[in-house]
């Protein structure tokens, strides 16, 4: 079965980013495409509408099109998902991706237009997330617990966190499989574990989880 894969980076990225998380999946055997984007400067539906069509492209190529997002990407690949429009079947795999919104972010948004600035057009996405996930697409979330970022900067977290996204952002009801993996938010792209669970789930739809003590 040929298998694609199409990355998305998350804000404030550019696809250069995820070269490490790139180059592991291919030691995996699955192929894979880097989506790159405007994160702060494109609209959404900009962003959406050329990820739908890149889907499309691939669908005559693979029996699956798979999305595996970071951050704000792990958003917009459920954004683009969530509605049936003939895209090719496949699965989706976040990675410290805030799904039940950003504490983070609205604290940047809270710092008036500066922050509105940095965040973009997808401010409200990353500040509100989703109530829980419906589609039809297998979602699995990575989420990490190494307390190291900048958004420790910016006030305190509740519970595990990654330094920008608390583990309870991460999850959201509806999703197939959760994991959290030993990582800050941004480590999470060069995290060996995280290649490889992120290779399972898409291949079998659910993570490898540790036996309980």
């Amino acid at each position: 079965m040929t298998q694609h894969v199409i990355l998305l980076h998350g804000l404030w990225m550019r696809g250069f980013a995820l070269v490490m998380l790139h180059r592991r999946l291919i030691e995996a055997g699955l192929r894979v495409h880097r989506f790159d984007y405007l994160s702060v400067a494109a609209t959404q539906q900009r962003i959406l509408g050329r990820l739908q069509a890149r889907m499309l492209g691939l669908a005559g190529e693979a029996e699956q099109v798979h999305l595996v997002g970071h951050s704000l990407g792990g958003l917009l690949a459920l954004r683009a998902c969530a509605e049936p429009v003939g895209l090719p079947p496949g699965r989706i795999v976040c990675l410290g991706s805030p799904l039940k919104g950003s504490a983070s972010a609205r604290r940047f948004a809270g710092m008036g237009r500066a922050g509105e600035a940095l965040l973009g057009h997808n401010r409200e996405l990353l500040q509100q997330g989703f109530e829980c996930w419906e589609g039809a697409r297998a979602v699995g979330m990575i989420a990490g617990r190494m307390p190291l970022g900048l958004g420790t900067v910016l006030g305190p977290f509740e519970g595990e966190h990654d330094g920008t996204v608390a583990v309870a952002e991460t999850r959201l009801p509806g999703l197939a499989d959760h994991l959290v993996v030993e990582a800050n938010h941004t480590g999470l792209l060069f995290s060996q574990e995280a290649a490889q669970q992120t290779a399972r789930f898409l291949r079998q739809g659910c993570f490898e989880h540790p036996p309980l003590a």
